[in-house]
């Protein structure tokens, strides 16, 4: 057995900040008691203008609230990960090690977290159904199966610009988006209307959605390498105008939009997959002159 010698510092920080990212999602979202009733509960006003109560701000004992902040960790998560990667192959400094650890620290962040984030964030489920927890626990065992088999599959001659399968940040960012929509449906001051019975049919359908997308995460559909196809090589500068302002728009409706893009991703794998095989039935049915 050989033993390593040198490791490369700069993206095995990033890595392990994804790591840490990911443990102190199920930290936060371990706050969150096992419901007692099937009560919707409602989040506080968040307010930074005084500096002294920003970490107040942070620890609250609002449920929503740590739901919403167990969420967003797990997409700090999704940078950290995306970028060691890059950082790595900017350094040189791509090694099996750091292949390895990546996977490890992926299956915390984006197999554990969402999984237990998803027993957390859904009380009206949870209350009367203990399946949750299967459900959960199958998600974390699809994802550590996804990373296995792209570990053992993944070749030096590939592009990276495309999946075998759901990718498992991709995967978790469709559980962690509804933690996000939650808390702006149960934000004091919301003004939507029927935003009540929305929470409540989101809560009974997201188990189902997120067993739906565990087995995306073992499937063979294949789906895109966004942050390559997106940024890789020279583009326009029309290219760069439109990422920032998609950006800006993101973040202004985020409690909205970010679960519905990571929803958007997940379903157009099998929306393509099914379109491409229609068309291949079509032609392989239409006669040959």
């Amino acid at each position: 057995m050989g033993r390593i010698r040198t490791v490369a510092v700069l993206p095995t920080v990033f890595t392990l900040g994804n790591l840490i990212c990911g443990f102190f999602a199920i930290v936060v979202a371990a706050r969150v008691d096992r419901p007692t009733s099937t009560e919707i509960p409602q989040a506080g006003a968040i307010a930074f203008q005084h500096p002294t109560r920003v970490m107040k701000e942070f620890d609250p004992t609002d449920d929503t609230h740590n739901v919403m902040l167990s969420g967003w960790l797990i997409f700090m998560a999704m940078v950290f990960d995306a970028l060691d990667g890059h950082v790595a192959r900017l350094a040189r400094t791509t090694s099996d090690f750091g292949a390895q650890l990546d996977s490890l620290c992926d299956l915390v962040s984006f197999g554990v977290a969402p999984g237990f984030l998803l027993v957390k964030m859904c009380p009206t489920f949870t209350y009367s159904h203990n399946q949750v927890w299967i459900i959960a626990a199958s998600f974390a065992a699809c994802a550590a199966l996804r990373l296995a088999r792209f570990n053992v599959e993944a070749s030096n001659d590939d592009d990276h610009m495309h999946f075998s399968g759901l990718p498992s940040p991709a995967a978790a960012a469709a559980i962690a988006g509804f933690a996000i929509l939650f808390y702006e449906l149960r934000r004091e001051g919301n003004v939507l209307q029927y935003k009540a019975e929305i929470d409540s049919w989101v809560q009974t359908i997201l188990p189902f959605f997120a067993l739906f997308v565990a087995l995306l995460m073992v499937s063979r559909i294949p789906y895109p390498h966004v942050v390559n196809q997106a940024l890789r090589g020279q583009r326009s500068f029309g290219h760069i105008v439109a990422l920032v302002f998609t950006f800006v728009v993101i973040m202004m409706i985020h409690g909205y939009s970010v679960p519905l893009l990571a929803c958007l991703f997940v379903l157009s794998g099998p929306a393509q997959y099914l379109w491409q095989r229609g068309i291949e039935r079509r032609e392989a049915q239409d006669p040959i002159f």
